[in-house]
């Protein structure tokens, strides 16, 4: 390679590697809960199980997401364990947020504000600084704009603070609300891959809709408004 091929191919070359800022533990935001206009997004604590409850036992909400039946015992466990991600380090890892709705009574915990939904983190690829990002909300809740303000701002907390280069989402293709909810995060549809998952309880094949943004694709669109 001549030194003019070598600098041309240098030159070429992206400006910054990319680079997750882990390890990343949830105690921090702990300490200094996320809060938006209407919610206080923190991590999921084990008082939290009941509220999570009244929407994951749903027909509805199980529809789309690849959670069984789960008893109220069951329910609690589950909660118990996803409580217990806290770290962020490598591949896999995981952590979830619970979108608190200010002012909103548990109905099973009284005096505390209730958990209407709940906003996953998860580290796709280390190497390539992606992670992806899921939810939940209550169907009572729906149709409020509640999803799009804990996953905006969840989906800032992982260019701003885990200093991401991409973010995806990956969804049953069916699932128009969520799909609509990854547009109006700016997120494009990259792909839909036809019977790519099989859902035992139904007995049949899901099509699965990926979507995903770069961290400059969501700078510029805070800038531009």
């Amino acid at each position: 390679m001549t030194d003019d091929a070598a600098a041309s191919s240098t030159s070429a070359l992206p400006s910054e590697r990319p680079a997750l800022a882990l390890p990343f533990d949830v105690e921090a935001i702990e300490r200094r809960p996320i809060v938006t206009e209407r919610l206080l997004i923190r991590p999921l604590t084990a008082d939290d199980s009941d509220d999570v409850w009244q929407y994951q036992r749903l027909p509805e909400v199980l529809r789309y997401i690849p959670w069984p039946e789960r008893s109220r015992d069951e329910a609690h466990e589950h909660t118990m364990r996803r409580v217990g991600s806290r770290l962020l380090a490598e591949d896999g890892d995981n952590v979830h947020f619970a979108m608190v709705l200010t002012g909103e009574p548990s109905p099973g915990a009284p005096g505390r504000d209730r958990v209407i939904g709940d906003v996953m983190v998860r580290v796709a690829s280390v190497e390539h600084a992606r992670l992806e990002l899921g939810w939940v909300l209550h169907p009572e809740f729906q149709g409020r704009g509640f999803a799009a303000e804990a996953t905006g701002a969840v989906l800032a907390f992982g260019f701003d603070t885990l200093q991401a280069h991409r973010v995806i989402a990956e969804l049953v293709a069916a699932n128009t609300a969520s799909a609509k909810l990854c547009e109006r995060l700016g997120m494009r549809h990259e792909a839909t891959f036809v019977e790519h998952e099989y859902d035992r309880d139904e007995g049949s094949w899901l099509d699965m809709a990926f979507y995903g943004i770069l961290r400059r694709e969501h700078a510029a669109a805070r800038l531009a408004g």
